[in-house]
């Protein structure tokens, strides 16, 4: 079985990485919204100029390692639209960083409620593939207000989605699907894979799952009682299932 762990001891490991290690949230973030360009790229078939991606953002550090990726991809040649789900005055200061450097590089963003369906489906349009950063490991209950309808018309448009870290609506623990949910194509956990996105009742919702590497010692993992090599020896982002090979036709 490949190694998971709890919210609760994903909490920790973020905390220790902070106190302890001097390994900041910002160089998380950076890490994670990397390895989500990497997988983008790959299900992109290698190749992300003139792909057109839209990338959902929510208030948390989750939306903030959508923004990191977002500018990779737009260094990589790709068309990239950013949708808040809320007034970027409610960001985090870390997300709130990303929006403004997105902004300076004339990132195409916008805000949407739920009385824009048609502007946001317009916005979507004939996108290769949609990143889920709406909602992290965080979760309490199932979406809500903007959140919630994002959802529901993202999953209704039918383009392929790839979420960070686990499909929002997920719950990372017990893999209770909420209403709503993201179906996601495919899932970039970080660190290690959250257990809910192990359960077999999840799979339809979290796609084919990676796991990327945000820099975590594997000392921290005792901490929390776990034992974990080292998983990443082949490269940042790996597979969870070896043999994997699928990419997204364009549409």
């Amino acid at each position: 079985m490949f190694p998971s762990l709890t919210a609760n001891e994903m909490r920790e490991i973020d905390r220790l990485m902070v106190e302890e290690m001097g390994i900041g949230l910002r160089q998380m973030m950076e890490h994670a919204g990397r390895n989500l360009s990497e997988v983008a790229r790959i299900l992109l078939g290698g190749e992300l100029k003139g792909r057109k991606i839209v990338v959902l953002v929510g208030p948390g550090n989750n939306g903030g390692g959508g923004m990191v990726a977002a500018r990779h991809l737009v260094n990589g040649g790709s068309s990239v639209a950013v949708v808040l789900a809320q007034d970027p005055a409610r960001l985090k200061e870390l997300p709130a960083h990303q929006h403004a450097t997105l902004s300076l590089i004339g990132v195409r963003i916008g805000v949407f409620d739920s009385a824009e369906a048609e502007e946001l489906a317009a916005w979507m349009g004939p996108s290769d593939l949609v990143i889920d950063a709406l909602l992290g490991y965080s979760l309490s209950g199932a979406p809500r207000g903007s959140l919630a309808w994002i959802i529901r018309q993202v999953n209704g448009i039918g383009r392929p989605i790839l979420a960070l870290d686990l499909p929002s609506g997920l719950h990372p623990d017990t893999g209770q699907v909420a209403d709503p949910c993201i179906r996601a194509h495919a899932t970039v956990t970080l660190a290690l894979p959250k257990r809910g996105l192990l359960v077999p009742t999840a799979k339809p919702y979290v796609g084919r799952l990676w796991v990327g590497d945000i820099g975590v010692p594997s000392s921290l993992y005792r901490r929390v009682s776990l034992t974990v090599g080292p998983l990443f020896s082949r490269g940042p982002v790996i597979p969870v299932e070896d043999g994997w090979s699928e990419t997204l036709s364009r549409p």
